[in-house]
């Protein structure tokens, strides 16, 4: 059913309420992020919506990029009422496609539970996750009144 899903990297036909919605409210990751910082992200990013024949927004992923070296698939989400529609493929397909003419060293994501559908794109286990590692707690070096993203 993925035909019926069309993807949009258009940020104007990406409604950012739907997705602070879902982000805030149903995303484990992203839990009580405010409106203003899923904006200022999505603004910072390449955003991909996926659209059902209706043009209701079913599914969302961003990736952070500086188009040369890096990017990191974030913050895909795709409607509980939408799942097993193809949306998910349908990103997943966008993003791989979007990123590829880049020519990055590195595309990361992290996926509590969509090893597979991921795999079918491309992606595969940190092979080295020795080397990786995360600045803990890094909003306790913004201001008390700024929001991580």
């Amino acid at each position: 059913m993925t035909a019926a899903v069309r993807v949009t990297t258009d940020l104007d036909d990406i409604d950012l309420d739907v997705v602070h919605r879902w982000l805030s409210e149903e995303a484990y990751w992203a839990l009580g992020r405010s409106r203003e910082v899923v904006e200022a992200a999505a603004r910072a990013s390449v955003n991909f919506g996926a659209l059902d024949a209706d043009g209701r927004l079913v599914g969302y992923a961003r990736v952070v990029t500086d188009r040369v070296t890096f990017a990191w698939l974030c913050d895909v989400f795709v409607d509980p009422a939408a799942r097993g529609l193809g949306a998910g493929k349908a990103l997943a397909g966008a993003v791989v496609a979007a990123v590829r003419p880049m020519g990055l060293k590195r595309v990361m994501l992290a996926t509590a539970d969509a090893h597979e559908l991921y795999r079918r794109f491309g992606f595969e286990g940190v092979t080295d996750p020795e080397k990786l590692m995360i600045l803990a707690q890094p909003s306790a070096q913004r201001g008390a009144d700024q929001e991580a993203v």
